[in-house]
């Protein structure tokens, strides 16, 4: 009955990282409006199940890493009592950000709920593999991305200017309101109209694109593509890159005879519906609060995210795939100095508060289970 349980966890925790983190990938395609929601949804859904799928070749020191090997004693890491507090302090703590639409961590939430059910199991953790494993990729990781980010948009933006494309210009037209300024004595009104009014400028109420061409092609139409492209990179990383971090609750119970590609697949599925249900909270707070973008920005943020995770992942690195992309967007903000700080700095709370709170949870269920 156990593991059914931890079957059970496992796929909730899935959708829970579906509902949090799908939509990260292409919330710089919905903010710049280079495509509508529903579109934007779908694309990441496909591409982060092709992650995946291709986490069973490329992954598995990911596996490993979150199984708590290492970190907890080895008897523990087998205990499928022990992976059940640890799933299911992980999958309460990420369903309740997405309830409230705040992009945290599955990794930190998982990691969070390892320490909290080792200190409740055997009293103690193993600090330095908790540091060196864990905290230094979890806390380094947004920062390079900022960093990243914040260099690279000013030498994508010398080199547009350089090939010779422009932003393009807005032209708005406002038809003119009839006012009645005078009543005649039959009871009519003299009206008068304020006229057709025309402004030119860069506002925000327009869609901003390029114009101008390279190697005879039109530029907005090879940035749409670009964009599209390192969006779907972005969703394949974190695909790649979290997929196995959650099939590996079930690979680590031994009584649980799962292959590990049909794990991967299980997941990979229920992250998939739960992005389809329930992204639209985070989604609003991703791509509309924290920063406003056009094409090349968003283009330039999912380029750096898609390199550091998909690099990670290689390197059985346990980086979160939010720190990354939000540290892009800090980044982006930044540089652009559009940033919206009071929702950046709510964003880097909920990222101090995950880890203990998943340790609270997974303590509190790690006692009643035991």
């Amino acid at each position: 009955m156990t593991i059914l349980f931890l079957l059970l966890v496992a796929l909730l925790l899935a959708y829970a990282n579906g509902a949090n983190d799908n939509f990260k990938g292409v919330a710089t395609l919905f903010g710049s409006r280079t495509t509508d929601y529903r579109k934007a949804l779908w694309w990441a859904t496909l591409t982060t199940f092709a992650g995946s799928c291709a986490a069973l070749a490329l992954s598995g020191g990911l596996v490993k890493a979150f199984s708590g090997k290492g970190l907890v004693p080895d008897l523990l890491t087998h205990d499928p009592q022990f992976l059940l507090a640890v799933g299911l302090g992980a999958a309460l703590t990420v369903m309740l950000a997405t309830f409230t639409g705040v992009p945290i961590s599955t990794t930190h939430a998982l990691t969070g709920g390892l320490v909290g059910a080792g200190l409740a199991a055997v009293g103690t953790v193993n600090a330095g593999k908790l540091g060196q494993s864990f905290f230094v990729p979890l806390a380094v990781s947004p920062f390079m991305s900022f960093a990243a980010t914040a260099l690279l948009y000013p030498v994508l933006r010398f080199t547009r200017q350089s090939l010779g494309i422009e932003r393009q210009m807005c032209l708005c037209v406002d038809g003119g309101v009839p006012q009645a300024v005078a009543v005649r004595p039959d009871g009519t009104a003299v009206l008068r109209a304020t006229g057709i009014s025309l402004s030119v400028g860069q506002l925000q109420a327009c869609t901003e694109r390029y114009s101008g061409r390279i190697i005879g092609i039109d530029a907005q139409r090879i940035l749409d593509r670009l964009h599209f492209l390192s969006a779907g990179a972005v969703s394949f990383a974190r695909g790649l890159n979290d997929t196995p971090k959650i099939v590996a609750l079930l690979i680590a119970a031994r009584a649980f005879r799962v292959p590990l590609s049909s794990g991967l697949i299980a997941i990979g599925l229920a992250m998939a519906v739960g992005g389809l249900l329930n992204a639209r909270r985070v989604a609003t707070t991703m791509s509309e609060r924290i920063t406003p973008m056009n094409h090349g920005q968003g283009f330039t943020a999912n380029l750096v995210t898609a390199a550091l995770v998909t690099v990670a992942s290689q390197w059985g690195l346990p980086v979160s795939t939010t720190h990354v992309s939000c540290g892009s967007l800090f980044g982006l903000g930044a540089v652009t100095g559009r940033g919206r700080w009071t929702t950046i700095r709510s964003i880097v709370l909920s990222w101090v508060v995950t880890l203990p709170v998943a340790a609270c949870f997974a303590a509190v269920i790690c006692f009643f289970l035991r």
